[in-house]
């Protein structure tokens, strides 16, 4: 009950105490039968009050209840002891019902007060609960992706041995081929191709195992246009592009100069493109956009597949999340930790296209001259 309510039934009390002490007074004294209704109504208020009030809400309405009996009483006085000592009796009652009334009620005022704080305590010992709950799963999903990367790293470090041995060989031999080929000669640029996929291959391999032990992988100090970066993906990647007969636009726009650490970002693009010719249909469509922004490098992916659920954007980028059949789940962490480390960002959002939209900003670096 609010304050202003208990304010405003007190008033009421009051009146009605004042109510019944007027009867008594405009009712004649021979007419015992109102002038007991009167006393036995002179209760309600006392009860009233204190119910509500607690003991002293009830010892006062008791007193005042006395007070406005005092005008019938004085009725009495000539009546002699016996009749005057029955009616003063009431008195006593009116005093033993307002405190009785008001013990039992104050009792279960403070019974109701330890209930509720007992309750506030219990909601907030569950709160605490629910929310150590929480972080207990959310432990335990970081665990188990703890587990899964310390796996991968022994793997990979297996791995590693196996792969670089094989591809030191092979760069051996492209080297070979690169020395008995003319740089004039129409195959010459599938030479620096092969080159220039197997540095890309080893960097890979160096940025997995990075990536698998928490540590920092080394950046490539070679910086190269971004137009020729782009160059250098498209080519690798016109096999695949043909074999789904996929039409591919491309705005460089004026961020098409802008120099770029090539490993890293000719990997970060490997994937992007990669994973948009794997969303799109047969006869597909792509499309790449680079801008110069406001201090930054914007490269946009885009494509006209099925897109990614918005309540998916955060998940994509996490170890082992994968939205595709055969996915490792580990191609978008990866491109978003090379992004990282280059001071970037990478976001996804709805494709103008229809499927999914993936912007890559870069921080912006001067141009060679």
């Amino acid at each position: 009950m609010t304050p202003g309510i208990k304010k405003i039934l007190f008033i009421f009390l009051l009146l009605m105490v004042g109510a019944i002490g007027l009867l008594h007074y405009l009712t004649p004294g021979h007419l015992i039968l109102y002038h007991d209704s009167f006393r036995r109504l002179s209760y309600f208020p006392i009860a009233i009050g204190a119910i509500i009030y607690g003991i002293r809400g009830g010892l006062l309405m008791a007193i005042l209840s006395c007070l406005s009996f005092v005008p019938h009483l004085l009725t009495f006085w000539y009546q002699g002891p016996e009749a005057y000592y029955s009616e003063l009796s009431e008195i006593l009652f009116y005093l033993a019902a307002g405190l009785v009334i008001g013990m039992i009620s104050s009792r279960e005022n403070r019974l109701r007060e330890k209930y509720q704080t007992l309750s506030e305590q219990l909601a907030a010992s569950y709160q605490r609960l629910h929310d150590q709950a929480a972080r207990l799963v959310q432990a335990e999903k970081e665990l188990g992706q703890a587990g899964k990367l310390s796996l991968l790293g022994h793997v990979s470090a297996s791995l590693a041995h196996e792969i670089k041995n094989p591809l030191a060989s092979i760069k051996g031999a492209a080297e070979i081929l690169a020395d008995e080929v003319d740089r004039d000669h129409p195959k010459y640029e599938f030479v620096e191709i092969m080159r220039s996929e197997i540095s890309r291959l080893n960097n890979s391999v160096e940025e997995v195992l990075a990536y698998c032990r928490g540590q920092q992988a080394k950046e490539s100090d070679e910086m190269l246009p971004l137009d020729q970066v782009t160059d250098q993906v498209l080519q690798v990647m016109a096999p695949k592009i043909r074999e789904k007969s996929v039409e591919l636009t491309r705005d460089s726009g004026e961020a098409g100069d802008t120099p770029v650490p090539s490993a890293a970002v000719t990997q970060v693009l490997m994937n992007l493109i990669l994973n948009a010719v794997d969303a799109v249909p047969l006869k597909g469509q792509i499309s790449i956009k680079q801008e110069q922004g406001s201090g930054n490098c914007l490269i946009h992916v885009e494509d006209n597949g099925p897109g990614i659920d918005p309540g998916n954007y955060d998940e994509i980028f996490k170890s082992f999340v994968t939205f595709k059949d055969g996915g490792t789940g580990l191609g978008l962490s990866i491109t978003r930790k090379i992004i990282l480390r280059l001071g970037g960002e990478i976001s996804v959002a709805r494709s103008g296209l229809g499927g999914a939209r993936f912007t890559v900003s870069l921080p912006g670096r001067e141009r060679e001259n």
